[in-house]
């Protein structure tokens, strides 16, 4: 299967001679080139990353690649992550100020989130037959979890409750501090931080995902107030 994004490697390039800034912006920061640059040409592209062709003022010319992470899915995403890059590098340089969020923004996806874990936990966990609960017939806690122990029974996937807390537990407190180092960097006010954080605590990876997209929306907003 052929690279989408390759395949357009002539028309990207000839495009970014129109964007030397960009283009030097991606050497200094992205290729970590210090000193003074004075002339920045892309000569490939693919969906892995982009080949450039920089000289500085004193030297000969020379080749860095610098790599997409993550991957480009196809051509349409190559212009907001350029400008995205574009964006981070200037802010590394100095040149730009790091975007700031004042709101909180409950992603809608979180909201599955509950019927994840109770999925989560009705598959991998399922109590043992003769199991009740409250006023619950223990006919009846046997016929609904009749199917994630079949689930189990077919799969050989179970793990005691307190174990799937436990991994869940850990998963989370990992993606509360990863949120609270994005919150320092992009959002302004303890209140938001703290939203975010305690969102992330109890959502998981949709609260700091969605995070994650507000800044690029805002980046790619002040990169193009910045051209």
């Amino acid at each position: 299967m052929s690279d989408p994004v390759a395949s357009k490697s002539g028309f990207l390039c000839t495009y970014m001679k129109n964007h030397p800034d960009a283009l030097i912006a991606y050497v200094k920061y992205f290729g970590k080139v210090e000193g003074d640059v004075l002339t920045v040409e892309m000569s490939d592209i693919d969906s892995k990353g982009m080949i450039l062709v920089y000289k500085l003022k004193s030297g000969p010319s020379n080749t860095i690649r610098v790599p997409f992470d993550p991957l480009l899915s196809g051509y349409d995403h190559v212009k907001p992550r350029l400008s995205s890059m574009k964006a981070e590098a200037l802010e590394g340089l100095g040149m730009l100020k790091a975007p700031q969020l004042t709101t909180f923004r409950f992603p809608p996806k979180a909201a599955i989130t509950p019927f994840v874990f109770l999925a989560y936990f009705y598959l991998l966990s399922p109590p043992p037959p003769g199991t009740t609960f409250l006023s619950i017939p223990v006919t009846s806690m046997d016929a609904f979890f009749s199917p994630a122990r079949a689930f189990r029974d077919l799969t050989g996937l179970g793990f005691p409750f307190r174990t799937l807390c436990i991994i869940l537990g850990a998963v989370h407190a990992v993606e509360g501090p990863y949120t609270w180092s994005l919150c320092r960097r992009f959002v302004k006010g303890a209140v938001v931080t703290a939203t975010y954080v305690g969102c992330t605590l109890l959502f998981g990876l949709h609260i700091w995902t969605d995070l994650k997209r507000r800044v690029h929306q805002k980046r790619v907003e002040t990169v193009t107030k910045f051209e």
